[in-house]
């Protein structure tokens, strides 16, 4: 059934790794690949399971103190590329992209950070970009695409892991997408209630 899709690569990304590892070792049994960044790799790596570094996909290293680590083309490409798009297919091939299938992905801490008392400059810095953007990304292509977008999800997640493997519905990835833009929707509020003081 077309609406059935299985994961056969991850994007996994996080700030908090907590409950990440079962999700992790679940994915793997049913033969997903890693793609990730920094100390989520090493948290990967260290159970063992191999993974790829965004940076051998991209070529490019995490530059502007850690900035811009995920906005690449090879990687949003993965995202959004329609699997049933002709035209998508033939770009992905030919800029050799590969799908994406799962994104989990958290936000870095801005509110406790607000809320610690932080300076500006502390505070600014934990404006994410490429996790907002993972979510948005990952959500609108939801057809295609899984996002776990905080460990809220992450109980969700394993359940259908252990009930179907790694294949999701249509109206799950649906359900993922809606608490993605409930996430992402939260953080911006957050952030505009502190621009506004």
């Amino acid at each position: 059934m077309a609406e059935t899709k299985k994961i056969k690569t991850a994007l996994v990304s996080v700030f908090h790794k907590d409950g990440l590892d079962e999700i992790i070792k679940a994915l793997h049994a049913d033969g997903v690949q890693f793609i990730s960044t920094g100390g989520t790799q090493s948290f990967i790596e260290g159970l063992g399971l191999p993974c790829t570094p965004v940076e051998s996909l991209t070529t490019y290293p995490s530059i502007l103190g850690g900035r811009v680590k995920t906005l690449h083309p090879k990687i949003f490409g993965g995202i959004l590329g329609r699997r049933e798009n002709e035209g998508d297919q033939a770009q992905m091939k030919q800029y050799e992209i590969p799908e994406i299938d799962l994104v989990i992905v958290d936000l870095y801490p801005f509110e406790q950070t607000v809320a610690s008392g932080a300076d500006e400059q502390a505070i600014i810095e934990k404006i994410d970009i490429g996790g907002i953007s993972l979510i948005r990304a990952a959500a609108k292509n939801h057809k295609d695409v899984v996002i776990v977008a905080s460990k809220a999800q992450y109980g969700p997640l394993l359940d259908i892991l252990k009930k179907n493997g790694a294949n999701t519905t249509l109206d799950e990835r649906k359900w993922f997408a809606k608490e993605a833009f409930a996430v992402s929707s939260h953080y911006d509020t957050a952030i505009h209630a502190y621009f506004a003081k």
